[in-house]
C-alpha cells in the first residue's frame, strides 16, 4: 500500500517527529510511505492532484483540524491521530470543531495518545467511539557523539561555570506552551542560587510571543532563549543538563518528555491532562502549578540527590512498560488494514 502521511507545517514539531516514527513502522511493514506537511499541500485541490499523481492508496493525517480539514471529501480513505491542542484548544472555537465533526465521520479511524484524549473524543463525538484507538507515543533518541552542548552556550555568551545546573525548556515558541510562564519566579530564585540557569530552546512559531520571549530574557538574570536545535544536538543538549522543564497550559502527550525520559534526564512539568498522564507526582517527575511550586519542586530535585534517581529509574520503567517501539508498531500495522 502507497501512504501519504500528512502533519502540520511546523519546524521540529512533535507532530513531525511522531509522523517520521509511525512512517518507519508503516515502511517496516512493507508499505511505500510518504511524508509531508500541510504547507506542501494547502488546499483540497492540491490533496486530490497529489494523491492522483502519485497513485496514493490511503492517508494518515495528524492533527484532526489543521490536517483533518484538507482531507475532507478526500477520494481515498484516511485515518486520523490526534495532536493534542485539537482536542485540547481547537475545540473550543465552535467553526472549529464542526469542521474536527466531519473529518471524523469520514476518518476510517482515529488514534488517541491517552485515554483522557479517547475520553474527550467520545463525549464528542458518541458515534465514533469504535473509531478511536489509544496508543501511546514510543520514543526514539539518537544524541550527536560530536556536539559539546556547553562549549556551544560558550560560544553563545553565555556565562557557565563547570557547576551550573542546566534546565531546559523545549518547545516551539506558541501561546499553548506559554513559555515565559516560570521565567520570572526562576530568576528570582538564580538571584539566590546563581548556579542554576534556565534554556529555553525551540523554534519562533509565533512571532509576536518569540519577540516577547527575547525582550524578557534579554533583560532577565539566568534565563536564556537559545532558539531551536537539530534534534540529534538537542538531544546530546538534554544528555548534559541537569533538568527538563515543561509549562504547557496543554498537551496531548509532550514528546519532549518522552525524549528527556529516553537519555535519563529529569522532568518537573506543569500539572495539565497530557502531562500527568506520563508523570505521577514523584515517582516519575514532579509536577507543579505556579512558578513559586516549580522554584519548590525543581529545588527539591537541586538537592536530593536520591530523588533525582528515583524519578529516572521510575521513567525508564513506565517507558518500558508502556511507550515500547514494538507496541507502537504492531498499532499502526492494524490499522492500516483499515484501509483495504
Amino acid at each position: 500500500m502507497r501512504v501519504l502521511l500528512l502533519v502540520p507545517s511546523a519546524p521540529s514539531s512533535g507532530n513531525a517527529t511522531s509522523a517520521e516514527r509511525i512512517r518507519s513502522h508503516l515502511i517496516a511493514e512493507g508499505h511505500s510511505c510518504l511524508f509531508l506537511q500541510n504547507d506542501e499541500l494547502s488546499t483540497q485541490g492540491h490533496i486530490r492532484t497529489f494523491l492522483e499523481a502519485n497513485g496514493i492508496s490511503a492517508v494518515i493525517g495528524v492533527h484532526l483540524h489543521k490536517v483533518g480539514r484538507l482531507l475532507q471529501g478526500c477520494p481515498v480513505p484516511f485515518g486520523m491521530v490526534f495532536g493534542g491542542t485539537d482536542l485540547n484548544e481547537d475545540i473550543k472555537s465552535a467553526a472549529k470543531l464542526a469542521v474536527m465533526a466531519s473529518v471524523v465521520r469520514e476518518s476510517r479511524f482515529l488514534v488517541a495518545f491517552t485515554d483522557e484524549l479517547k475520553e474527550t473524543a467520545e463525549r464528542l463525538w458518541a458515534d465514533s467511539r469504535t473509531k478511536i484507538h489509544v496508543q501511546p507515543q514510543a520514543v526514539v533518541t539518537n544524541p550527536s557523539k560530536n556536539f559539546d552542548w556547553r562549549d556551544y552556550l560558550h560560544k553563545a555568551g553565555v556565562p557557565l561555570k563547570p557547576h551550573t545546573l542546566l534546565f531546559l525548556l523545549v518547545c516551539g515558541l506558541r501561546r499553548v506552551k506559554d513559555p515565559l510562564f516560570i521565567v520570572h519566579a526562576f530568576s528570582d530564585w538564580h538571584e539566590t542560587h546563581p548556579d542554576v540557569f534556565l534554556l529555553i530552546i525551540g523554534p519562533e512559531l509565533d512571532p509576536v510571543l518569540s519577540a516577547e520571549v527575547k525582550n524578557c530574557t534579554a533583560n532577565m538574570s539566568g534565563v536564556w532563549f537559545v532558539g531551536p536545535l537539530p534534534q540529534a544536538h538537542l538531544h546530546a543538549a538534554m544528555s548534559s543538563s541537569f533538568c527538563l522543564v515543561n509549562s504547557s497550559i496543554s498537551e496531548g502527550m509532550s514528546g519532549a518528555i518522552l525524549e528527556a525520559m529516553d537519555l535519563g534526564l529529569p522532568v518537573v512539568a506543569r500539572t495539565n491532562a497530557g502531562n500527568a498522564s506520563l508523570i505521577r507526582h514523584e515517582e516519575t517527575g514532579l509536577l507543579f502549578c505556579t512558578g513559586e511550586e516549580f522554584v519548590l519542586q525543581a529545588g527539591r530535585l537541586v538537592g536530593d540527590g536520591l530523588l533525582r534517581h528515583h524519578l529516572v529509574t521510575g521513567a525508564k520503567n513506565l517507558l518500558e512498560r508502556s511507550h515500547s517501539l514494538k507496541s507502537e508498531r504492531r498499532t499502526y500495522a492494524r490499522l492500516v488494514h483499515l484501509f483495504i
